[in-house]
């Protein structure tokens, strides 16, 4: 759940982006991830993902006026945090949105210190932020049946850094667009 935003953040016009802040795997993390996505398919069944849709949310911002762009920009250009390395080891579903990941089994200190810089950030600009834990993962099926957890291999992803995207749906489908790209330490 998130905490109240200012009414111009409800509204769906023209002006108006789906943004959010992630990590963007480099290629070989994109393979390995849609490698994961296609053994948990034959588990579970449900949609895959596409392998240029893959990412990890660190903060969600959903409908933002495009106006506020530079905003997020400049919350963006005050987080510090050092770059780190994401063992992505446990497969995990969500019966109530019928959704199958892959996730951390234990999240490094320097992803939970990112999660928390930026969302520190972005409240006191003004954003909504997620109330909730972060729990590091990547959606890999969606409208999945779920069931037994398979043993998946690990995805090692190096983080050297965060984006932000913006979520463009089409007659195809939601593809990502990137904003804006900040290096981590």
């Amino acid at each position: 759940m998130t905490e109240s935003a200012p009414a111009e953040f409800h509204s769906a016009t023209s002006d108006t982006l789906r943004l959010f802040f992630a990590l963007w795997p480099d290629g070989a993390t994109r393979a390995a991830l849609n490698r994961t996505g296609k053994w948990l398919h034959q588990h579970w069944g449900g949609r895959r993902m596409r392998a240029d849709t893959l990412h990890l949310t660190l903060a969600f911002l959903g409908s933002t006026p495009a106006a506020h762009l530079d905003a997020l920009v400049a919350c963006a250009d005050t987080v510090r945090s050092h770059a780190f390395e994401l063992i992505l080891d446990q497969a995990g579903y969500w019966r109530h949105n019928r959704i199958g990941w892959l996730g951390a089994n234990e999240a490094p200190p320097q992803h939970l210190d990112l999660v928390g810089a930026l969302n520190t950030a972005l409240k006191a600009a003004g954003f909504p932020v997620d109330a909730r834990p972060h729990v590091p993962h990547v959606t890999l099926l969606r409208k999945s049946a779920g069931g037994e957890v398979p043993v998946c291999s690990p995805v090692r992803w190096p983080v050297g850094d965060f984006v932000l995207l913006k979520s463009v749906t089409e007659s195809e489908g939601a593809h990502y667009e990137m904003i804006r790209r900040w290096p981590l330490d």
